[in-house]
């Protein structure tokens, strides 16, 4: 089966998750969860059995976001080496980072186990392996502070490929893998089992803090509660201030097959920067193979002019690295937020006493949401928790300081396409499947041309915070390179920030050529 790149499906997207009805009333409940990914399903199964009233939103289908397009690691080895945790956080603060993913994996483990779920979960090794273009003192410094958490940690000479010599290695066990669609699917039987609510296609466009908060959807209907936690990848309810300690970036995935068992399962990072990450799955379907699941090729999202090539490039890398490895049946992206210190913002929204957000994923998602699990509930049933400073979402690390600047000097350079040309002059000069920038004046607008010669056009400007937007052709999306909003082809909102789609602007069309 060879699948399209522009419809970026990943390999556990074959698993269907039920459908669920829209918001159709106003309601209360005690807690009120926006997005049902990993994190959303996390923390309303974990305040579910502590008695609440648990309510989720969902804008789109349930589990069709980030979550979906994981690679399904669940790794306490974080890809922000802890020797530059230790820098930025101190001793203390690597340590209970260490600790915290840890027992991530362990909750999972544990959640798998109470609630029955199949979901191929397996523990295995990790091995971290030096890129050539990297110092060799990179390993050491790592394997150094490693050593210092008490962490697991073993060098050895090579990480074990057939035919490919990474060099000298760390090996750290304890970490996991599993599929995550399928894990999602446990989690929704457990939520309706223990009565919690959830409901698909129901867009929120505002949060309202109080002691009594009020969540209000597209459709005008209003849900009161207790308390709100807003887990929808990167926040929606935050305009400004969440958005300038983290930066949108998109990442890249192929899977192949190879021979069954001619690599060993384990998990495999190298140290670049983007770093290529590595896996194995079993389909059932093949028993004479194992799937080789690799990715990397990061950029910020909407500044990358062909996307598409990412993909070659993992390919080719592959390639040189797995010369067993058939061809490339899936390709699919991502996007993931990361933090200026590398670790996710959970915890109650600065300024706000009842809505709690959970963000930042920094390329450790899976077990990030389930720490998000785990301490807002906490927060919510006011016990203390130890993380609760680590990953406070008002913290200032200021040891990050340089990071801080570099990112949102990059998001400031990015208005500067306000006083930028068009890509294009001519309608004419747009290709059926292809989307583009045309100025008329001081406006700027994004049209598309269909398959059939149709054209859709709407205003470039973000309704976030007004940067313009680019084209992705490899997605066929328009992508925000501010703040990482992306958007459909009819203008509707597939990534936030922003929660309102692109202005439709279909009669400028009769000014331009």
């Amino acid at each position: 089966m060879s699948i399209d790149k522009n419809k970026s499906i990943s390999i556990w997207m074959e698993e269907e998750l039920p459908s669920f009805a829209s918001l159709n009333h106003s309601l209360a409940t005690d807690v009120c969860i926006v997005g049902a990914g990993i994190a959303g399903l996390t923390c309303a199964y974990l305040l579910c059995k502590e008695g609440l009233a648990v309510t989720v939103l969902e804008s789109g289908l349930i589990g069709s976001g980030e979550t979906s397009h994981t690679t399904g690691h669940l790794a306490w080895l974080l890809d922000d080496r802890f020797y530059e945790l230790e820098r930025l956080l101190g001793l203390e603060g690597a340590y209970l980072a260490a600790q915290s993913h840890l027992e991530a994996i362990k909750t999972v483990k544990k959640i798998i186990e109470e609630e029955n779920i199949e979901c191929d979960f397996k523990e295995l090794d990790a091995y971290l392996f030096r890129a050539p273009e990297d110092p060799p003192c990179i390993l050491t410094k790592e394997f150094a502070t490693l050593q210092k958490l008490n962490m697991p940690v073993e060098r050895l000479e090579q990480a074990p490929f057939p035919h490919f010599d990474t060099g000298p290695c760390l090996r750290c066990p304890h970490q996991a893998q599993f599929h995550v669609m399928k894990y999602l699917l446990g989690l929704i039987k457990a939520i309706e089992r223990m009565g919690g609510k959830i409901f698909s296609h129901t867009t929120v466009t505002q949060v309202i803090d109080g002691s009594i908060c009020r969540i209000i959807t597209e459709e005008n209907h209003e849900i009161s509660a207790r308390q709100v936690i807003v887990a929808t990848n990167t926040p929606i309810n935050d305009r400004f201030f969440i958005h300038t300690k983290q930066a949108s970036y998109r990442t890249y995935v192929i899977a192949a097959r190879i021979p069954k068992g001619s690599i060993p399962r384990a998990l495999y990072y190298d140290t670049l920067d983007p770093y290529h990450y590595i896996r194995l799955y079993s389909h059932p379907s093949d028993e004479e193979s194992d799937w080789i699941i690799i990715g990397g090729e990061d950029h910020k999202t909407g500044q990358e002019e062909h996307p598409s090539e990412k993909y070659l490039i993992l390919e080719n890398w592959a390639k040189e690295r797995f010369p067993n490895m058939s061809k490339v049946e899936f390709y699919w992206s991502g996007q993931i937020i990361e933090t200026i210190d590398g670790l996710a913002f959970i915890g109650r929204n600065p300024h706000d006493d009842n809505v709690y957000i959970a963000t930042g994923d920094s390329g450790n998602g899976l077990t990030h949401s389930t720490i998000a699990g785990l301490l807002l509930t906490d927060l919510i049933m006011k016990r203390k928790n130890p993380w609760a400073h680590l990953y406070d979402p008002s913290r200032k690390t200021l040891s990050a300081f340089t990071e801080f600047t570099k990112e949102n000097l990059n998001v400031a350079a990015q208005y500067g396409e306000w006083l930028m040309p068009g890509e294009i002059d001519r309608l004419n000069q747009l290709h059926s499947g292809e989307g583009a920038i045309i100025r008329k004046g001081l406006k700027k607008y994004a049209i598309y041309r269909d398959s059939e010669g149709g054209l859709h056009c709407y205003s470039a400007v973000c309704p976030h915070l007004g940067c313009f937007v680019k084209w992705n052709q490899s997605e066929k999306s328009w992508d925000c390179p501010c703040h990482g909003s992306r958007f459909a082809t009819d203008g509707h909102v597939l990534n936030g920030p922003a929660i309102s789609p692109l202005k439709p602007a279909q009669d400028a069309l009769k000014n331009i050529d």
